[in-house]
């Protein structure tokens, strides 16, 4: 249903039937708490880093991992830059003559289980509308939790916000310092680069969460991505990208450029 919470609730034409959705869903909701049908789990980690170019290199326990994002190629207004995610990491130092504090990136996988049982359930019961109702309970609870934990991390975990005040709206609008986007998403578009956030997290040890072969999460009611604690950091979509930069970008991977377009297709020119 299009429109905003509360007013939705007394809307002319859908106020009622919002109404009895929201209430309905309350009502699963509380079963759900009560009962304990449904477990979170979560994973985070923070990493120094230093970018080169679209690149963030990561400085792991064991190893040095390199993470590869893309550029905007499209055409903007002047002294508007083409943005790279890499772009909110302090750059590389060759020489290591810069005396600055290190950069650091952090990462993070959230997970919400339990729900299968109870799916089957209201399958028997030829129960459509609680099933569909408790799947999207579970999409939301998993999207509170990654808000929750950012939160932690502005906050606590990281702390490079810690006398941050905000309220609910606030939140919503994003007003916070720092970005969680997500592999797949508009600004790293790429599935790929989840298997580089998987292992530095162990995140299937430590959460139980699988990728399937297209790279969707398993369960479905999970949330990963980067964390960026740079003030002007940004979402931004990287738009259309012409074929020079994805020759380059499968390099960088050292994928193929065929492997490379069935998973970018969408953003090729």
């Amino acid at each position: 249903m299009h429109g905003n919470f509360p007013q939705i609730l007394s809307d002319e034409i859908i106020g009622a039937e919002a109404t009895k959705l929201y209430n309905d869903a309350i009502v699963l909701l509380n079963t759900i708490s009560e009962e304990k049908w449904l477990q979170p789990k979560g994973v985070l980690g923070f990493w120094e880093a230093a970018s080169n170019g679209d690149e963030v290199i990561v400085k792991n326990e064991k190893e040095t991992v390199q993470l590869n994002f893309l550029r905007q190629q499209i055409q903007k207004a002047k002294n508007q830059p083409n943005l790279s995610l890499a772009d909110f990491i302090k750059p590389y130092s060759v020489d290591n003559s810069v005396n600055s504090s290190p950069d650091f990136i952090g990462a993070f996988a959230v997970s919400i289980h339990g729900i299968e049982a109870h799916i089957k359930k209201f399958e028997a019961n030829h129960d459509d509308y609680n099933k569909i109702m408790l799947q999207a309970l579970a999409d939301r609870l998993a999207e509170a939790f990654a808000e929750w934990l950012h939160l932690k991390v502005r906050k606590d975990f990281w702390g490079y916000a810690k006398n941050e005040q905000l309220n609910s709206d606030d939140l919503i609008k994003e007003k916070y310092s720092g970005i969680r986007p997500a592999p797949g998403y508009p600004a790293c578009p790429d599935h790929t680069e989840k298997y580089q956030l998987f292992n530095l997290l162990k995140v299937s040890e430590n959460t139980g969460i699988q990728l399937t072969e297209s790279l969707a999460m398993y369960p479905a009611a999970s949330v990963c991505g980067w964390y960026f604690s740079h003030p002007q950091s940004q979402y931004f979509g990287v738009g259309k990208i012409s074929k020079d930069q994805l020759e380059d970008y499968a390099k960088r991977k050292e994928m193929s450029y065929d492997e490379m377009e069935k998973w970018l297709r969408q953003n090729l020119e």
